[in-house]
């Protein structure tokens, strides 16, 4: 088990419930409310739902409890706790911006980041892919 558990869980098979429905049943199992607690973020092309905690919380309890709720058994939901990485994927970036500009915006902790390692920047799909030294970085 690593140190630090991620403060988001991956609910995969959700193509039964919508935004709302997921958030109330997340809701209602976590006794937290959803965007001043959690966020859910839905990946419909792969059929996932990324709930990510504001609130401090044991995230491998919550899976526990949802792997255990009647309803999401019912659903055939499943939910794992996100790997934590250290990059993630900027996309709809201006035509001219530049590595620089992406890595000064990236490491600024007002932004939620931290120090950046590297910056791999795709002009052609307006995108760019932003490593930090540590997971920490990518909040």
């Amino acid at each position: 088990k690593s140190a630090e558990t991620s403060p988001s869980v991956v609910f995969e098979n959700i193509q039964g419930c919508n935004l709302q429905g997921l958030s109330m049943l997340l809701e209602s199992i976590s006794s937290l409310a959803a965007d001043d607690d959690f966020t859910v973020e839905v990946i419909p092309e792969r059929n996932v739902a990324v709930v990510t905690f504001i609130k401090s919380i044991d995230t491998e309890e919550f899976v526990r409890k949802c792997l255990q709720n009647k309803r999401i058994k019912e659903l055939e939901i499943t939910a794992r706790l996100l790997e934590l990485t250290r990059s993630i994927k900027a996309e709809n970036l201006p035509a001219s911006i530049s590595t620089d500009c992406i890595s000064v915006y990236f490491q600024n902790p007002q932004n939620g980041g931290g120090p950046v390692s590297d910056v791999q920047l795709f002009s052609k799909k307006n995108a760019a892919i932003i490593t930090f030294h540590d997971h920490k970085g990518n909040a």
